[in-house]
């Protein structure tokens, strides 16, 4: 009679596929959880932006388009309209004339946000943060504040990513002709991310 103890292989690989499977099922929603970690830090740094613009605005009549303006400047932030959250800083020859889809690449190897100042207008003033990586990323957005707006658009250019926007604003789904909405659950440019009333 053998008296040993233990699981055959066959019981072995089954434990490992079942846990394969599960973990399988895990990892996009983790993926998920963790942008969205991402894009609520963002909307908080947006937020301040626009709280420090807003005060700018009083002193000088105007927005700046310029970090170095403002009174929540990151210590990094240089005299000019574009900072990194990750990676190396644009220099003022790259960034200050260099469209925002532009300024994607440069953030050397980061995998943060970009943030630009945009216009210096009352109406037309905002911030606009982008999703920047060193590699092709799973979920490219960006979500953009106006300075005298309480509301914060997000557009996301795949499918994943306009579905982690349609999360962020309270929506079921977005579609691609739909492609951004607004975190009062809006759809598109109107609500509470519409540009600021002459």
């Amino acid at each position: 009679m053998n008296n040993k103890k233990g699981f055959t292989l066959i019981e072995l690989l089954v434990v490992v596929l079942i846990i394969g499977i599960l973990a399988a099922m895990a990892m996009p929603q983790y993926f998920r959880a963790v942008e969205r970690s991402r894009m609520t830090e963002a909307v908080t740094l947006l937020g301040n932006i626009a709280q420090s613009e807003q005060r700018k605005y009083m002193q000088i009549n105007h927005y700046t388009a310029s970090f170095q303006a403002l009174d929540v400047a990151p210590r990094e932030a240089g005299a000019i309209n574009a900072y990194c959250t990750k990676g190396t800083q644009p220099a003022a020859s790259e960034a200050a004339a260099i469209a925002p889809a532009a300024n994607v690449d440069k953030c050397g190897d980061g995998n943060g946000f970009i943030i630009r100042l945009d216009g210096t207008d009352l109406n037309t003033g905002n911030a606009v943060a982008t999703r920047t990586g060193n590699n092709v990323l799973q979920y490219p957005y960006s979500l953009t504040r106006f300075y005298g707006g309480t509301g914060t658009l997000c557009t996301g250019a795949n499918d994943e990513a306009r579905a982690l926007c349609a999360d962020f604003c309270g929506l079921d789904a977005l579609t691609e002709a739909q492609a951004s909405c607004c975190s009062d659950g809006s759809i598109g440019a109107t609500g509470a991310c519409a540009a600021p009333a002459a």
